[in-house]
């Protein structure tokens, strides 16, 4: 896991509205998808440039956001 900025806003009933990301030392701004909560923290799903779909993981614990690798074709790591 990668830990990354977060630009959004939390709802009073604790949902959060991703408007974007720092990715790469820039920001960039993304779609969203659905969100959960379980043990590890709050997820989302979120879209980048060229369709690429993220998930995001708002630590509780620490309040720091850390977005999911994902392996790619051959065990390559997409970011």
């Amino acid at each position: 896991m990668i830990k990354i900025g977060v630009d959004c806003t939390f709802s009073p009933d604790g949902s959060v509205r991703v408007r974007r990301v720092a990715v790469d030392g820039g920001w960039v701004a993304v779609g969203q998808g659905r969100q959960w909560v379980d043990g590890n923290g709050r997820h989302l799903l979120i879209m980048l440039p060229h369709n690429q779909i993220r998930e995001i993981i708002l630590r509780t614990d620490s309040m720091t956001w850390e977005m999911v690798t994902v392996s790619g074709p051959k065990g390559s790591r997409i970011v």
